[in-house]
C-alpha cells in the first residue's frame, strides 16, 4: 500500500488531509530534511499512531530510500517516547512538584546510541513528543536540535508531519 492508496480510504471529511499528505510526501526534497530525517520521522510517527495501514503506506514510501538502521531508530524513538512522554508530561502537569525532585528510574540506554545521527534521533523524538503532547519533552528536544544547527524549517516540518499523519489516521478511523 502506498500513500496514494491510503488516501483513497479517506472520506470527504478527509479532503484537506489528502491534500496535506500529497504536499508532505510529494515534496520531500523541499522539506529541508534529508531522506533519513524525513522517513525516520514519518516512521516513528506511524509506529506511535498505531494505524497498521498507514504504517504499511509509509513503510512502502520509505522502501529503498533509507537503511535498516533508520527503521530501528524510528522504532526506538516511538517506544522510548511512549514511556517518556507519559512520565514527563505528568511531571510537567502535576501541581505537586515533589515528583520532579524524585529520580525517574526509567531506563533509556537506547538514547545514547540510537543507531542514527543524534540530531536525526532527536528529530524523530520531537515529532513523537509533539504527537503525544509532552511540553517538557518538546522543549528538551527543540533545545538539542537547535544546538545541532537543525533549522526551524526542519523542526516545523517534523511537527507538520505529526499533525497530518495523525489527521490521516483519524480520518480513516472515523470513516
Amino acid at each position: 500500500m502506498s500513500i496514494a492508496d491510503y488516501k483513497q480510504g479517506l472520506g470527504e471529511h478527509g479532503k484537506d488531509t489528502k491534500l496535506n499528505l500529497s504536499s508532505i510526501f510529494g515534496n520531500v526534497e523541499t522539506s529541508g530534511m534529508t531522506p533519513t530525517q524525513f522517513y525516520g520521522t514519518a516512521l516513528s510517527l506511524v509506529y506511535s499512531i498505531g494505524d497498521d495501514e498507514l504504517t504499511a503506506a509509509v513503510t512502502a514510501e520509505a522502501e529503498g530510500k533509507i537503511e535498516e538502521n533508520v527503521v530501528g531508530a524510528a522504532k526506538l524513538a516511538a517506544t522510548l517516547m511512549a514511556m517518556n512522554n507519559v512520565y514527563y508530561r505528568f511531571l510537567h502537569l502535576s501541581s505537586d512538584k515533589q515528583f520532579s525532585k524524585m529520580p525517574a528510574g526509567l531506563r533509556m540506554n537506547g538514547m545514547a546510541n540510537p543507531g542514527v545521527d543524534k540530531a536525526d534521533f532527536e528529530l524523530y523524538s520531537l515529532a513523537v513528543s509533539a504527537l503525544n503532547g509532552c511540553g517538557m519533552c518538546i522543549d528538551s528536544h527543540v533545545g538539542v536540535l537547535l544546538k545541532h544547527d537543525i533549522s526551524a524549517q526542519v523542526i516545523q516540518h517534523s511537527i507538520k508531519m505529526a499533525a497530518v499523519l495523525n489527521a490521516a489516521a483519524t480520518a480513516r478511523r472515523i470513516g
